[in-house]
């Protein structure tokens, strides 16, 4: 008898039924899976850190916590060795390329069919790369957006969580408490955050995390939560 192999994934969105919804793709596609549930940004992180490795994490970008690609640069940051396919109603092409450039092992819009889905994540948990078939993905960034990119590539998975909060406007009293860390470990954050991406101010900071995804969230789907 063939060993059947045991998956560990977990499905990170905010939305109960659509994570009971990739919760029956994913079942009906392995044997035998351990699925973990996560609705929030912070539930995710707390499950990685209780649980260890994952073989595969499926990730909606807009859910409490995280915002824009933030979550998936702590994620690949953080977690380097776990797959992450990002999950998402947004499949801007420009959206999905970005999603790539930050080391995603896939995107699937949510709008692909059950079978569809099953046969991507099958792709993606033998090693490969999925993205939607009809999306370009040589078409590259332009040179400062491909600057800003290599320098956010360069923050501590610590850094990334500080510049979330900063985008949320939280001050560094708040940043301290979330984190259970000193404020002028804040401020050590920050300093090295501002030195990292060449940039002066909080708000620069914060203006250049914008850019990341300026542009890349349609009005018609900037509402998805």
């Amino acid at each position: 008898m063939n060993d059947v192999l045991q998956y560990r994934l977990v499905i990170a969105d905010d939305h109960p039924l659509f994570r009971g919804a990739l919760r029956e793709a994913v079942t009906g596609l392995l044997e035998q899976v351990d699925i973990a549930e996560a609705g929030t940004f912070d539930e995710l992180v707390e499950l990685l850190e209780r649980g260890g490795d994952a073989d595969l994490v499926l990730l909606d970008l807009a859910m409490p916590g995280a915002r824009g690609f933030s979550g998936l640069m702590y994620m690949r940051a953080q977690y380097p060795g776990v797959p992450v396919t990002v999950v998402s109603a947004n499949d801007d092409p420009a959206a999905i390329r970005r999603c790539m450039e930050f080391g995603a092992s896939g995107f699937i819009p949510k709008t692909l069919g059950v079978e569809a889905m099953r046969a991507a994540i099958s792709h993606i948990l033998n090693g490969g790369v999925w993205t939607p078939p009809d999306i370009d993905l040589a078409t590259g960034s332009d040179a400062a957006a491909a600057e800003l990119m290599a320098r956010m590539a360069t923050l501590t998975p610590q850094q990334v969580r500080v510049l979330m909060m900063l985008s949320e406007g939280l001050l560094n009293k708040q940043i301290a408490y979330q984190l259970g860390v000193s404020e002028a470990t804040v401020k050590a954050h920050v300093s090295a955050i501002l030195q990292k991406l060449g940039v002066e101010s909080r708000t620069q900071a914060v203006i250049a995390a914008a850019k990341i995804e300026a542009g890349q969230w349609p009005q018609s789907v900037a509402a998805e939560s």
